[in-house]
């Protein structure tokens, strides 16, 4: 059973999901809760935990998560990783800071060695995590989940660690053992909407799937191995759990709107007015301010960017975001800036 029965103080996010009328644009960012902010900073530091404990220790998990409340956002999602749920699958990564496998997966007997798993018995602190933020909340804010997709999965997996820097060998697996690459893509995608489910009965209000490397998997390959999961998925979900598509850079906006999520999480370069149209109404739109400006601009550049995406989003069915995750070297004055501005602008009539 979900955990989520009061009504919310602030369900912005849910009205907008749901495309209905808002007062003002509701706002949330990814990575929110992290490297951007000096609060966070600080707490690692003062706790001197890894990543890995951090992520499974609610003690620590839950009071990170709710950091951004503080600076005026309208959804808390959950502090964690991508790679958790692979953990229990048998993929194990250690964090030396970033994700390492210690065997990347490339020979099919270690594709037939992972195993399915129950969310509930092997990621107890997930469960434990959400039900600590909504204590904490006492019906605030909506609560987000997420996962990672299961081709970005299968590249961390197949490249051994973080795949920012290419898909070399990822596309070669596929491309050379498409059967086989075609057997984890099926095992993830059930793994993956299990594990959305599941936190969607530990109290998430909505979740996200990322397909963080979309810029950097081609069409064909797309089509072929990347399409079928998100639809998979976004069928599968729960009928009262909305689902929102995230796609770095947003390539193949087509097929993002053919993928079955309700909301679609777009790049900067997307024009949000047009995909609205495109959508007919069905789909609502997240974004899509540049993740690069918050880094590297002034705060007034910030404030018109946000103030241009909220004229853009039409004003019903447009969640504030950026184009992808806060920098680490985002200026905390213009995170802040980002936030502010939203809450001062109404939404467009």
């Amino acid at each position: 059973m979900s955990t989520h029965t009061a009504p919310l103080a602030n369900d912005l996010l849910l009205r907008a999901l749901r495309h209905e009328p808002v007062s003002r644009v509701p706002v949330w960012m990814m990575r929110q809760a992290g490297r951007a902010d000096p609060a966070y900073l600080a707490y690692r530091d003062r706790v001197g935990l890894t990543l890995y404990e951090l992520f499974r220790n609610p003690e620590h998990a839950v009071p990170i998560s709710l950091l951004p409340q503080r600076f005026g956002v309208d959804a808390i999602i959950m502090y964690q990783d991508i790679l958790t749920p692979l953990e229990p699958m048998g993929a194990v990564f250690h964090f030396t800071p970033g994700p390492v496998l210690s065997e990347p997966l490339r020979r099919p007997e270690q594709v037939r060695a992972l195993r399915g798993f129950d969310p509930g018995s092997a990621l107890p602190y997930i469960r434990e995590t959400l039900s600590g933020i909504h204590r904490a909340l006492n019906g605030a804010l909506p609560v987000l989940g997420f996962a990672g997709s299961p081709f970005t999965l299968a590249a961390f997996m197949i490249e051994g660690a973080s795949p920012g820097k290419g898909l070399r060998h990822t596309l070669a697996f596929a491309q050379e053992q498409p059967q086989v690459f075609q057997e984890l893509m099926h095992l993830l995608t059930d793994m993956t909407i299990a594990y959305l489910n599941f936190q969607g009965e530990c109290g998430a209000h909505a979740v996200q799937l990322f397909e963080s490397v979309g810029d950097q998997i081609p069409r064909p390959v797309y089509e072929r191995f990347v399409q079928p999961t998100h639809q998979r998925i976004f069928a599968g979900l729960r009928a009262a759990l909305p689902g929102i598509l995230f796609v770095r850079d947003s390539p193949f906006v087509d097929l993002m709107l053919d993928s079955g999520a309700s909301t679609l999480s777009l790049g900067a370069g997307v024009d949000l007015a047009e995909v609205r149209t495109r959508g007919r109404g069905r789909v609502a739109v997240q974004g899509n301010v540049d993740n690069r400006l918050l880094a590297q601009g002034t705060a007034d550049q910030v404030a018109a960017a946000v103030q241009a995406c909220i004229a853009q989003g039409g004003g019903r069915g447009h969640v504030l975001n950026l184009s992808h995750g806060l920098l680490p070297e985002t200026p905390f004055e213009n995170v802040k800036r980002f936030v502010e501005t939203a809450r001062a602008t109404p939404a467009p009539a």
